[in-house]
Formats: C-alpha cells, structure tokens, sequence
C-alpha cells in the first residue's frame, strides 16, 4: 500500500503531498490541469526516465517521494538481496525516492540510501502495478499477451519461466562457442601466430607498474637537469655562501642561537626561544648537507635519458596499440593467453562442448514442456475468468480464446509457443486477435479485466485514465470494477468519469492556477460539498447548477 506521496517542482507542481487510503483512491482534474503529472511522479519511483524539461521553470531540482508499507514477504525475494542488505531488519515501511536535476540527470534512493533507476524498478514493481493510458495498446503485442499468461499461471510457472530462459540462454552459449571454434578451425594457426606475437611482444616488456612510475620520475629529472641544478645551488648559496659582511644563513642563525645562550638561565620565555633557534639552526645545517649530496648526484646525462624516453615509448606504443591504457594493454596480454589455451586445445574443448551440449538441450526441452502443460492450463482459466469480469463490465456475450501457436523456431526466448489474445465482443461473432477486434474502450476494459486479475493483495494498482472511451452505464461497471479491487488491494486512478469518482474511498482533485504570471498546480483532497461540487464539474454542470448536484449526490449515495 502507498501510504503518502511527495512532490516538489515536477512541472506545474510546486509543492504537493497526497496522502492516500486503503480502497478506492480517484485522482480528478481538468485537461490539463495536471493529472498526468501525478502519474509521471509515479513511473519515476518505478524507475522511469525523466522526460524533457520536467523540472519547474526556475527550480534548481524536482523531487518524488513515496511512503510504501511493505508486505510480507517481499523483500525475501532473491533478486533483491543487495537492496535488502542496505535496509534495517524487517521493515514495515519503505521510503522510495527519486531527484532530477534541470540537466536532467537523475539520483534514486531507497529508505534514504542511494540507489539505482534499475534498483527502483525491481523493488518498486513489487510494490506498485502502473496501467498508463496507452497500456491497453501494448495490449496488442504478442510479448504483452504472454506476459499476462504467464503471469496469470502463478509464481511458481515464472519460476519454470525463469529456469526456462537461464537454461536457453546456456544453449545459445554453448552452442555459438561450438559455431566459433568450426568457423576459425581453418585459420586456427595463423590466429595462433598473431596471438602468440602479441603475447611475447607484451611479455619481452617487462612490464612492472613501479619501474615504470620511478623512470617517468627520471626522465622529468633528466629532461629539466640544468633548471634544478640552478634551484638547488642558489638555496645553497643561500644558506652555506657568505655574503659580502662575510656571514651565511646558517652562521647567522649560530650568532643568534649564542646571543640567546648567553642571557640563559632568566627567563623561561626566551630559553623557550633559544631552544628553537638551536633546533632551526640543526635542520638549516641538515638542509645544507642533502643540498650538496643532492647536487653531487645530480648530472645531466643525454644517454640515460636516451635509454629512459625509448623504454617509456615502447611502452606508449604497446598501450596504444592495445587498448590505450596501461590496464588495456595487461587485459589484452590475458586475454591472449586464454585465447591461445582455448586454440590450442581447441578439438579438445569441441569435444567436451558437444558433450555438454546435449544435455542442456534436454534440460530445456523438459523445462518448455512444463511451460507449455502450465500456459495450457491457464488459458482456459484466464479465458473464462476475462469472461466473467467482461459480463460486469457491460459487455455481455464478449468471449475471449488464448490461442497457443507453435514458435517458428521451435523453441524461442520464452519457450515452445506464442500467444495471442483473441475476442469477439458481441455473441455469435468470430473472435479475431485484439488489435483487430476491440474499440478503444472495449481493449481499456480487457486490460481492466486483466490488470485486475493481479491487482489484488500486496501490490498497489495504479490506473491511468484506464476508463479512456468509456462512457454512460458502463462507466458505472467499469466503477464498480474498481471499487471491488479497492476492497482486495489499494487502487489508485486517475480518471475523468463521475460515475468512477463517486466510487471511490479518498477523491484527489488538482487544480490548475496563475500566480504572478506563473501557472502552478495544486492538489488537494475533497469531501462533502467540496466533492459534490468536483462532481457537478466532471458532469459538465455549473457549480450552482441544483439539478447536476442532486444528481452528484445521487452518484455519491449509490
């Protein structure tokens, strides 16, 4: 359930803290006003992509934020075991949280620890199902359809599902390896000679991170040898050369130490002093000596520096030629080395392919089997279950068949078959597939019927304008359609239809307003009159118009 929903400069929004109920939740507004702004903040917790330009003209960031509880069970999921490790134990709430920036980029957070856009999606589509306004479109492809039959089939089908693609996935592998090794079996050698080239040029380097380092040290030495020999021998002059009153730095410093000596004993101030004086004239005098030692070692030779800039060149020209990058260049040494164990053991290694290989199609074959009994199963359970909900949602005598095909290729990404959802909506009609058969309004209330199927219980269901084409008495089943999911598990629609807001536990209205040449959005909740009068303006009527509130409170009475 979605207990409480933030949001800060989305577009026309400013400001805007909804808190939602269990039951029925209906979201109202003009055209325009802003609703759909509510369901981008939504697809955003979901993991979504920010669209264009959704930040409030002169805000610095637009933010998303929502209170979920957390069922049973859920965070037990195996997939979510790295987000479960940044959550406390056992948690009944969970925070989800989503921050865009006027560039556009985005920061995701869950119970107040960064995350990630794909970390949002796995738990939030847990928590939260969307059917947007378009859904019933996507209603239409032959992935949507097996999707919802799957799903349909229950938890442990996806289970076999899951195993099904791991299984699949480990065949292509298996068997593209196999293609590789027959394809380059004829030019086996000369890829042999290349890689064994490569390797020995990389490995006659030698290549070792710290030498390297300490002869780009030497070579800057080498290369500025008169500069830092000027450097160092004016600070010695400095310190160690008398000038022209026959003094140094550092005789100087002496001087000082004695004439403090001298008035010792007195007070403990200036012994203080004279004890630092001593202990700066010690340093200056050390300072002296690794200035000579320094200067001593220090000899501009053109022949080292030679040998040090080709050494450091034919190391630039192996990282060039294999990636760039130091950390390229011994990634590509590894990779040699595999790809020639791999060649050169490669009739071996054919072999033990094709042993493998048999077996793992087997363990897809049996795994597609059970896929198949399982979606057999549940089409005609889904099929009549469609039916049913079809009768309450005014269309009475509709039919719906699951039509299982057989794959092209014989067993594809998700198994042995295809489906596709076929109906006729009115009796005695042929059923033909969906994108063919059905009106706007008559998909939105399949995908009603469907998305109602899996919208009970721990999930909270989000409907979009899902009522869109969808007028008279049968908005009022598409309404009771809601209400009755409400009371399995929290619904949320967005939607334009009075006969659906009258129905619902907690009615949201936004509104659309100017303020100081701006145009902002506000949402509040409305009750008694105030929803008496949302109701009269969804019905088309003036807010003094007593015929069309009788009739609002009728609706509301209902």
């Amino acid at each position: 359930m979605l207990h409480d929903l933030r949001i800060e400069n989305l577009l026309l929004i400013e400001r805007a803290e909804l808190r939602f109920e269990a039951g029925l939740n209906a979201i109202t507004g003009e055209t325009g006003a802003g609703k759909t702004v509510l369901a981008h903040s939504l697809d955003l917790l979901l993991g979504g992509r920010a669209r264009a330009q959704i930040v409030r003209p002169g805000a610095p960031e637009a933010y998303v934020e929502g209170v979920f509880e957390v069922p049973p069970g859920v965070l037990d999921d195996p997939e979510l075991a790295e987000i479960r490790e940044r959550l406390p134990d056992n948690p009944t709430e969970i925070v989800l949280g989503r921050r865009i920036g006027t560039s556009g980029r985005t920061s995701a957070f869950i119970g107040g620890r960064s995350a990630s856009a794909a970390d949002l999606q796995a738990l939030g589509s847990r928590l939260l199902a969307f059917y947007g306004q378009h859904e019933h479109r996507k209603l239409t492809l032959a992935s949507a359809q097996l999707e919802v039959l799957d799903s349909f089939a229950g938890p442990e089908h996806l289970a076999i599902r899951g195993a099904y693609e791991k299984a699949h996935r480990e065949v292509l592998s298996l068997e593209r390896e196999l293609a590789d090794l027959r394809q380059r079996e004829g030019a086996r050698e000369r890829d042999l000679d290349l890689l064994r080239f490569e390797l020995a040029e990389i490995d006659a380097a030698e290549l070792d991170p710290a030498e390297l380092e300490g002869l780009a040290a030497e070579r800057e030495r080498l290369r500025h040898a008169g500069r830092l020999r000027d450097g160092a021998g004016a600070a010695l002059a400095a310190i160690a050369d008398p000038d022209a009153d026959g003094t140094d730095a550092a005789a100087a410093l002496a001087s000082a130490g004695g004439a403090v000596t001298g008035a010792g004993g007195v007070d403990a101030a200036l012994d203080s002093l004279g004890e630092r004086i001593s202990a700066l004239s010690l340093e200056l005098n050390d300072v002296a000596a690794e200035l000579r030692s320094y200067l001593d070692g220090l000899e501009a030779d053109p022949a080292r520096l030679d040998a040090v800039e080709e050494r450091l060149a034919e190391v630039d020209r192996l990282e060039r030629k294999h990636g760039g990058t130091r950390d390229a260049l011994l990634a590509h040494a590894e990779r040699c080395r595999a790809e020639i164990e791999r060649l050169g053991n490669a009739e071996e290694l054919a072999a033990e392919l094709e042993a493998r290989i048999d077996p793992a199609r087997g363990e897809r074959a049996a795994l597609a089997a059970k896929l198949t009994a399982g979606r057999k199963r549940a089409a005609k359970k889904l099929a009549k279950e469609v039916e049913a909900t079809l009768v309450e949602l005014a269309m009475d005598g509709a039919s719906l068949e699951v039509r299982l095909d057989p794959h092209p290729d014989g067993l594809g990404a998700a198994g042995a078959e295809r489906v596709e959802l076929l109906l006729a909506t009115n009796p005695g009609m042929p059923v033909s597939p969906l994108r063919d058969a059905a009106s706007g309004g008559e998909l939105s209330r399949v995908m009603l019927a469907l998305g109602g199927l899996g919208a009970a219980g721990e999930r909270t269901t989000v409907f979009d304008e899902i009522d869109a084409g969808v007028g008279g008495t049968t908005a009022r089943a598409v309404g009771e359609r809601l209400r009755a999911l409400g009371e399995r598990g929290q619904v949320i629609c967005i939607t334009h239809l009075p006969q659906v807001a009258s129905l619902a536990s907690a009615h949201f209205r936004i509104d659309k307003r100017i303020e100081g040449g701006a145009t902002l959005a506000a949402v509040e909740r409305v009750e008694g009159e105030g929803l008496v009068a949302e109701i009269c303006r969804m019905l088309g009527a003036d807010a003094g118009d007593e015929a069309a509130a009788q009739h609002a409170r009728e609706l509301l009475a209902a």
